[in-house]
């Protein structure tokens, strides 16, 4: 299949050489806090399949695992593309809003992390619920 996508502005280009390995919602509250949304919707892809385009700013805050998570970003139009916990090095989260429109709609949800942070008016359940970050 692979992927592509961009940010707002389209200053920043990604492929995908790959299929997602997990598609899902990531309701913890720093992915709140940077979507500016319920929950981020994440297409996890092998890091190594991954090729940007453009210049990325990145932020890093430690995550659950006392590892930094980088949350790489648009320098000129700000969107959120992907966010790369150094403690799963293999694997990077993309944004799925970011993706093209196509690639979009052929999405199909069926994970959720960090339920224990998920908003009570979110009445979406999806096949594959986990309080926290899965093993």
């Amino acid at each position: 299949m692979g992927l592509s996508g961009h940010c707002l502005c389209g200053a920043v280009k990604y492929t995908v050489d790959a299929d997602p390995l997990i598609v899902g919602y990531d309701h913890c509250d720093d992915c709140q806090r940077q979507s500016g949304s319920t929950y981020s919707l994440v297409v996890v892809v092998p890091k190594d399949k991954l090729t940007i385009t453009g210049t990325t700013k990145s932020y890093a805050k430690n995550g659950s695992s006392g590892k930094p998570v980088h949350r790489v970003f648009c320098p000129d139009c700000g969107s959120p593309i992907a966010h790369d916990p150094e403690a799963a090095p293999p694997i990077i989260a993309l944004k799925g809003g970011t993706l093209s429109e196509a690639d979009k709609k052929a999405l199909k949800p069926d994970t959720e992390i960090w339920t224990v942070s998920k908003l009570p008016f979110c009445a979406e359940h999806l096949a594959k619920p986990f309080e926290h970050m899965p093993e």
